[in-house]
């Protein structure tokens, strides 16, 4: 039989064991880390702006914004993205600057112009925000349709 109080046996032990966290922790990094990658690619990826994809479009937004209102609120995320598409890494937006819709690519700016077309004739009204900080740094960001009061 093994002595239990062997040191070299719990060191390799305790050394197996990091070993194996650490594999799983890299599989796990590695499959966020795609699941990124794929959103990031099916965002860029403007939706073909037909009739049926413009009229989902409004009956998802009332969905939200009317979910919203029940709960007291004036104010909702309508969408989230990362900061990847923008030209600047949110750092228009981060400052407010008035010109940040021209930093939008890929999805955010079609979702931008869904904005400016269908929903600004009704009195909403959209801010753009940096909604987490990674490291301190800009990520993702949230559009907020808002329709009370400033």
């Amino acid at each position: 039989m093994a002595d239990p109080l062997d040191i070299a046996s719990l060191k390799q032990t305790a050394a197996e064991v990091e070993a194996r966290r650490a594999a799983e922790e890299q599989r796990f990094h590695s499959a966020e880390e795609a699941k990124r990658k794929a959103l990031l690619d099916e965002l860029a990826t403007p939706i073909a702006p037909t009739p049926e994809a413009i009229q989902r479009g409004l009956d998802r937004v009332g969905a939200m914004v009317h979910a919203a209102a029940a709960r007291g609120r004036t104010e909702t995320m309508v969408f989230r993205f990362p900061n990847a598409l923008t030209t600047d890494k949110g750092r228009a937006i981060n400052n407010a600057e008035g010109d940040w819709p021209r930093t939008l690519t890929g999805r955010p700016a079609q979702v931008y112009g869904f904005w400016k077309t269908h929903l600004e004739p009704k009195g909403f009204r959209l801010k753009a925000m940096v909604v987490e900080y990674p490291g301190g740094m800009p990520g993702d960001i949230g559009f907020f349709l808002a329709w009370g009061d400033d």
